[in-house]
């Protein structure tokens, strides 16, 4: 960030939106936002008790699971549809409905085909990552030099040598960007799963406060929760980075 000609590091946006939010707070203008600094004290009095624990922990279990289920699947079907028209005209339309579908709506449905659980937060917090995946996924595939694949060919490859030997380590470059936005819309997708169809985890954190007015202690646990899909989100990006020669390869 660059202020009156002179470049500042790249925090420095944070802080000055930190220092808003403390004279807001401070302002008394409403009792939405208090001030950050009661937050961040909020935040270091609750990070250790066992109810913050045990709502981290079911909530890092259903992203765990929910994200890895999304990656799973939604690599080689996107794969598999970069490299086969057939099985693409098949899947991209419901691929493309899912993923600007507001997915809320099948919360309902959810519940009805697998309960009240944690399989139906799961299985939610998959949906929201996966098509973004898989399109991704897609979309690398497509950019392959078909060089590769003939080569491939011509010395004997099997269809599973070449998904892992070409398709995958070239359209990696995308798959990584596919995933680190699929982890992002995924944090939405798990808070929306515990708040609507079983209360446990952030959710029932984020409803328990809410309800009682509690609003240092509501932002104190939304922040741990940008900072963790933050902190994801930025690794993601760096292996990015670290893999962007196998585009130029390509």
């Amino acid at each position: 960030m660059t202020v009156f000609g002179i470049r500042l590091p790249g925090m420095s946006s944070l802080i000055l939106w930190a220092l808003l939010w403390e004279v807001v707070g401070h302002a008394g203008l409403t009792f939405f936002i208090p001030p950050l600094s009661e937050v961040f004290t909020t935040l270091f009095n609750v990070i250790g008790t066992p109810v913050f624990l045990k709502a981290l922990s079911e909530t890092g279990y259903a992203f765990a699971g929910g994200v890895l289920a999304a990656i799973v699947i939604g690599i080689p079907v996107g794969i598999l549809m970069g490299k086969n028209r057939l099985i693409d005209e098949m899947l991209l339309p419901w691929v493309n409905i899912f993923l600007s579908a507001p997915l809320t709506a099948l919360v309902p449905v959810l519940m009805v085909l697998f309960g009240f659980g944690m399989t139906s937060i799961i299985i939610t917090t998959g949906l929201f990552a996966i098509w973004i995946i898989i399109l991704n996924a897609r979309a690398g595939v497509m950019q392959i030099n078909r060089s590769m694949i003939e080569m491939a060919r011509s010395f004997g490859a099997t269809p599973l040598e070449a998904f892992f030997k070409i398709y995958f380590w070239a359209a990696l470059p995308e798959i990584l960007g596919g995933v680190r936005i699929g982890v992002i819309r995924a944090v939405k997708g798990v808070i929306i799963g515990q708040l609507l169809i079983s209360i446990v985890g952030f959710g029932a954190l984020f409803e328990l406060y809410s309800s009682n007015f509690l609003m240092s202690h509501f932002w104190a646990v939304l922040i741990v929760l940008f900072a963790l899909a933050f902190s994801i989100s930025e690794f993601l990006a760096y292996l990015e980075r670290r893999v962007a020669y196998y585009a130029a390869k390509r």
